[in-house]
């Protein structure tokens, strides 16, 4: 049996369209012209100036979000009559859910509208069932590069663009139509995909852009009110997501570049334990083989990778591009220089130590979180020993060795034979705590 009580003076959480009093309904309105206290932006309070009652107060919540609980619970508890006015459905990247977490939930009255998205997928005649919708209504943090990290505004935008066909996109007067063309320019997709921008919409400036392409889109300018809708127009790639040949990568040439083999990239990212979310570290990152297939292992995670010699990070980088993700970083250094500055890890990759093994491995034994994973790869014996020694030193840390050798079949005449590959060891390292 249902036992909620319903508040007798919740607070009318309101829906409103541009065309103002136009997109209410009569319950709607009722409340907004009996409401004592009126909470609302400034362009949407000057809107239904004409609905509020004389002597009605009014809060302007524009960047005082924070506040906007506390007025609620004064109006409530002096016993007015409260309304907080949202654009279109509070409950889609509104107010209403922030207000929901600092207020209990009877102590609202949700009375949602038609999305602004909606509106502009009907003005176009798009479906929207299977679409993901995404804000970018965040702290402008500049053009898009590729290899941000999530930190960037745009980065929620990048990562759905590889995993949705459909998308609609509420933006800001930063992120805007065009800087949301030129990130898919910078990504590689300019041509799979088309936009719509959706401008003024229930003005009577109102315009619609059906069919543009980013190309064009990147240079032009828009009005401050808009959506964006972005649709697929190539099939969507379906790459392999874990054990790809070595030839898939481009290598040093004509001597043989830094990867690390497929058979021992595939044991250590299976050491790596990754999670869908996993923040990972390649340390020494060569070709980029290892963090790029760690990247596409945990799309919901971010791979921070990185390489000192020019050559390689140049190659890394060039990988990178063709990989066809976006959750991944790389930077040119030498470790550990500059990883204070990245999130702390759950999974660390070591490739390459540039000679600072022994404090490279307590520090990012510090810096693991509980639960986390080290897997280093060494072909040397003194850097085997190095690590094992620094790892006995260490508290609340299992470690382990694997040694690995593939052998790979090689024609011979009209036969084949097995050539070896070089001995690899597999360092791993678990730092105690953590879900198992």
């Amino acid at each position: 049996m249902d036992t909620t009580v319903q508040d007798p003076n919740p607070c009318r959480v309101i829906g409103v369209l541009d065309d103002g009093v136009a997109s209410l309904n009569a319950t709607a309105l009722a409340y907004l012209r009996n409401a004592d206290v009126v909470i609302g932006g400034a362009r949407t309070l000057a809107l239904l100036a004409r609905e509020l009652r004389p002597g009605a107060v009014q809060h302007d919540l524009t960047g005082k979000l924070k506040a906007v609980p506390e007025w609620v619970r004064a109006a409530r508890a002096d016993h007015l009559a409260c309304v907080v006015l949202a654009t279109g459905d509070p409950l889609c990247h509104g107010i209403a859910p922030y207000l929901a977490q600092h207020l209990c939930v009877q102590a609202l009255d949700i009375l949602p509208n038609l999305s602004t998205l909606q509106l502009a997928c009907a003005r176009i005649g798009l479906a929207w069932q299977d679409a993901r919708i995404v804000s970018v209504h965040a702290k402008d943090a500049g053009e898009w590069a590729r290899g941000s990290t999530p930190e960037h505004g745009l980065y929620g935008l990048a990562q759905a663009l590889r995993r949705h066909a459909r998308l609609l996109v509420l933006t800001s007067p930063d992120n805007s139509p065009d800087r949301i063309a030129r990130l898919l320019l910078a990504e590689g997709l300019g041509d799979d995909f088309h936009m719509a921008v959706a401008e003024n919409l229930l003005q009577p400036e109102e315009r619609v852009l059906a069919e543009l392409s980013p190309q064009d889109a990147a240079g032009m300018r828009f009005a401050a009110l808009n959506v964006v809708l972005l649709w697929r127009v190539t099939p969507a790639p379906r790459p392999v997501q874990f054990g790809l040949a070595d030839a898939e990568f481009v290598q040093r040439q004509p001597e043989k570049g830094l990867i690390t083999k497929q058979e021992v990239r595939a044991v250590s990212l299976a050491r790596l334990q990754l999670r869908l979310d996993s923040v990972v570290w390649d340390i020494g990152a060569g070709s980029g083989s290892v963090g790029l297939e760690a990247a596409r292992l945990c799309p919901q995670g971010h791979v921070y990778a990185i390489e000192k010699n020019d050559a390689d990070f140049a190659i890394a980088g060039r990988n990178h591009a063709a990989f066809g993700v976006g959750n991944y970083s790389l930077h040119q250094g030498k470790a550990p220089e500059g990883l204070d500055a990245w999130p702390d890890p759950d999974a660390v990759f070591i490739g390459g130590s540039g000679g600072e093994l022994a404090t490279l491995i307590a520090m990012i034994v510090a810096r693991l979180r509980p639960g986390g994973n080290l897997v280093m790869n060494f072909v040397t014996l003194e850097n085997l020993a190095t690590a094992t020694a620094t790892l006995d030193a260490i508290e609340g840390v299992a470690w382990d060795v694997l040694q690995l050798q593939a052998a790979r079949s090689k024609p011979i005449l009209h036969m084949h034979r097995m050539a070896a590959e070089n001995p690899v060891w597999i360092v791993c390292a678990h730092r105690e705590g953590g879900e198992a």
